[in-house]
């Protein structure tokens, strides 16, 4: 996140993105000032600091403490008040129930073996009338041999729910190596399915791809994005 788009953020000009190219509908955020607005598996200073320029008041919760650094570091540089917390996305014990107006979280359902509580703990610490605005990855992507789709050959192999653990142990350590997270493919009555169970209305959908010259996102979009809304009790 540069100086530059801070600037324009603070005058106005911004965009966030919860999948690879497409930005987040406005009318999906706005108004921004002053909502209490959580960031979930959010941190690497991608949306943060940009909701922060715009005076939204944002926490920032993520797995990763070298992400929530970079989110820290373009706080200090830029004058802008966000706070950090270290956990994993299906927990939000730390959080009170209702202490949210809106919930931003990218594309990360993929690193969690499972979803549902990711939904439930956001219900819970949403407001009513607060909204979740999620992104995935469709899960077609994990039906295909990953080794042989980066050669633009698209062999069906796998079964959705899809686990990295599937793998054989040689092959898992090669295709993943030591650093990157293992992956999980979720299948859509996880990913949207048990967002209404958990009490959502779904209110938003679009989808997107990974851009550049990727070659089973020019046939089929890979990547979904949600908008869900905590209803306000009637009555």
């Amino acid at each position: 996140m540069t100086p530059e788009q801070i600037s324009l953020a603070r005058q106005g000009e911004w965009k966030i993105r919860v999948t690879p190219t497409k930005p987040v509908p406005r009318d999906w955020l706005e108004p921004i000032e002053d909502k209490q607005v959580l960031c979930l598996a959010g941190g690497g200073g991608q949306q943060a600091p940009i909701l922060a320029a715009l005076g939204a008041r944002v926490t920032v919760f993520d797995l990763s403490e070298i992400q929530l650094l970079r989110d820290q570091t373009i706080a200090q540089r830029e004058g802008l008040e966000i706070k950090t917390a270290c956990g994993d996305m299906r927990d939000l014990h730390v959080f009170s129930e209702n202490q949210f107006d809106l919930i931003v979280s990218p594309c990360a359902t993929c690193f969690c073996p499972t979803v549902e509580e990711i939904w439930r703990e956001s219900f819970r610490v949403l407001k009513p009338g607060g909204s979740l605005v999620v992104g995935f990855i469709n899960p077609l992507y994990y039906l295909f041999d990953a080794a042989k789709m980066d050669r633009g050959q698209f062999e069906v192999r796998h079964a959705i729910p899809y686990s990295d653990f599937d793998l054989p142990d040689e092959e898992r350590e090669n295709l993943i190596g030591p650093d990157r997270p293992l992956e999980f493919g979720h299948g859509l009555d996880d990913l949207i399915g048990k967002q209404l169970d958990a009490g959502f209305c779904l209110t938003g959908f679009y989808e997107d791809g990974w851009g550049g010259n990727d070659k089973l996102s020019a046939m089929i979009p890979l990547f979904i994005a949600t908008r869900a809304l905590k209803r306000k009790p009637t009555g």
